[in-house]
């Protein structure tokens, strides 16, 4: 095919990864990386840099209003982002310099993960106030916020910091290697380990991925694996697909859409394993 109709194609499918994004609750990174990786023509640094930049966009758009309303800490954030963005740097140099081959297949391992995770597993909508622990008291991590819902002020405090930063690290390190969108452990790890309340642990993992990717896209650009032929159609797409997303949020049943996101990464795992593995070229 001519080389315009791949951007135009990939402007397509981004526009609707934005949409399904939203409605079904995750990074549009996570669906990004294993579908276009998967089914185009790229080679997979470029696809793992312009995941980075279309994760990173999103969190930034999303930033200055969750950190104004109180639903992102940068108390809370900051320590976490910064043992995530060393790591993302490690992970990024490690990624490039590993065959495309073995990335693949560790790729579509990790996606068969993470749908494992969205189809059983969980999060506390709300968290019960800890006694906290030596480092997140002498981190000063807790506050109060206003949950519009309600109409409530809700405190909060994190315990099990210790634990969250060796968990943040790890999450660094996959964010830089694939270059996913790492929303999908964020959430969970502050929600469930550190007991924040899931809202605030939404608004706060939105920060954490804007620092991580930020720092994880700088070694894709400085080697020189930034295609904005790739990069430029993908952001454009995702961001007007989640516009729309947001407004079909409220009429659209989200369990439908997250099945629905289950399925789709399940398929593009499988493709991404059986493309590295050398059986489906």
């Amino acid at each position: 095919m001519d080389w315009w109709v791949w951007p135009i194609a990939l402007f397509a499918v981004s526009f609707a990864i934005g949409i399904v994004a939203v409605l079904g609750g995750v990074g549009g990174g996570v669906l990004f990386v294993p579908i276009v990786g998967s089914f185009f023509p790229f080679h997979l640094d470029f696809v793992r840099g312009a995941g980075l930049v279309l994760a990173l966009t999103g969190a930034l758009a999303a930033g200055p209003s969750l950190l104004r309303s109180g639903l992102a800490s940068i108390r809370l954030g900051m320590p976490l982002a910064l043992v995530g963005s060393i790591t993302s740097i490690a992970g990024a140099v490690i990624g490039l310099a590993l065959p495309v081959q073995v990335l693949q297949v560790a790729l579509g391992l990790l996606i068969f993960a993470i749908a494992a995770l969205m189809a059983f597993g969980g999060g506390a909508t709300s968290a019960a106030l800890s006694a906290g622990d030596a480092m997140s008291n002498a981190l000063r991590m807790q506050g109060t916020y206003r949950d519009q819902a309600s109409g409530q002020d809700v405190a909060w405090r994190v315990h099990r910091t210790p634990a969250a930063l060796v968990a943040f690290a790890a999450i660094g390190l996959m964010a830089g290697m694939f270059g996913l969108g790492a929303g999908w452990a964020n959430v969970p790890v502050l929600n469930l380990l550190m007991g924040a309340p899931l809202k605030l642990a939404v608004g706060t993992s939105g920060f954490v991925l804007a620092v991580v990717d930020s720092t994880a896209a700088w070694v894709y650009i400085h080697r020189g694996a930034m295609l904005p032929m790739l990069a430029v159609p993908a952001v454009l797409g995702v961001m007007l697909g989640s516009r729309l997303g947001a407004r079909l949020l409220f009429t659209t049943s989200s369990l439908a859409v997250r099945r629905i996101v289950v399925a789709v990464m399940v398929v593009a795992g499988a493709r991404a394993l059986l493309r590295g593995l050398g059986l489906w070229n």
